[in-house]
């Protein structure tokens, strides 16, 4: 039995079988953990999200910005951009079924020494504390009141958490933060704007699993949404964002060993950011 992450998917779904071909994935003995963003961008959203629902307990994924986005859009909330690829989606019989078992997922996953999330967690987050404020966003998205929640999940004020944040402005910046974050400053002011390589950063700002005293230092997350960044393995982090949709790679490691295995982009470089 192994348990494999793998990264951004996007889409993806002829290169997330080759992957699942290389490891010998055998879904009878070993899991999957996905970072996040299952769709957009890439041209097999509707396929992709079919495999991994009909997975079942032996996949566990977390949300990340993507697939919030494509929630928020089969509501009416939100709007469609011009490189979205989920029409299929939102056309398909099953949408409603696809996207209330969407409803249903996490934004934060802990379990077998690791910690799943689609982006970061905020230098002053414990993951104990990022546990509950995750499954408060949880709560909402799978409760009475998720069209309310969709209707104003967008946004990028708040840019920074305190604990007197009530509201959506509360579940806004967990929200941001865990599934669109990448740079930060050491009191945890967000920048969304700046997307490029960690050492594009703003004045003050630096990728947030870099600031300082970070309180989750002592976990090993293992994330994506960073396709600039690419893959990044350090000794408490997992970074698996390869850019698979841009031309790039789709990885997976062995969480038991970090084992690492990568297929190319099957439309190679024919994609543009």
């Amino acid at each position: 039995m192994a348990t494999y992450a793998i990264g951004d998917v996007q889409g993806c779904y002829t290169e997330l079988r080759a992957l699942l071909e290389e490891i010998r994935f055998d879904e009878r003995r070993d899991r999957l953990w996905f970072v996040g963003d299952l769709v957009n961008r890439g041209p097999c959203s509707l396929e992709t999200l079919r495999f991994v629902k009909r997975l079942g307990e032996h996949a566990v994924t977390v949300l990340g910005n993507h697939d919030l986005h494509l929630v928020a859009l089969a509501f009416g909330y939100g709007r469609m951009r011009g490189d979205d690829t989920l029409d299929a989606v939102l056309q398909a019989p099953d949408c409603d079924d696809l996207i209330d078992w969407m409803r249903t997922l996490p934004l934060l996953h802990v379990g077998e020494g690791h910690v799943m999330v689609h982006a970061g967690l905020l230098p002053q987050w414990s993951v104990e504390k990022a546990q509950r404020l995750a499954r408060e966003v949880e709560d909402e998205l799978r409760g009475p009141r998720h069209r309310e929640f969709l209707e104003r999940m967008y946004g990028s004020k708040p840019d920074q958490w305190r604990d007197d944040l009530r509201g959506i402005d509360r579940l806004r910046v967990i929200v941001n933060a865990m599934t669109r974050m990448r740079f930060c400053t050491q009191e945890g002011r967000m920048d969304f704007k700046t997307k490029g390589e960690s050492t594009q950063s703003l004045p003050g700002y630096v990728p947030w699993f870099d600031v300082p005293a970070r309180r989750s230092t002592d976990a090993m997350i293992v994330c994506g949404h960073w396709s600039a960044l690419g893959l990044k393995l350090l000794p408490n982090l997992i970074a698996l964002d390869a850019g698979c949709v841009w031309g790039g790679q789709l990885t997976a490691i062995r969480l038991e060993d970090r084992a690492l295995v990568q297929v190319p982009c099957a439309g190679g470089a024919s994609r543009t950011r």
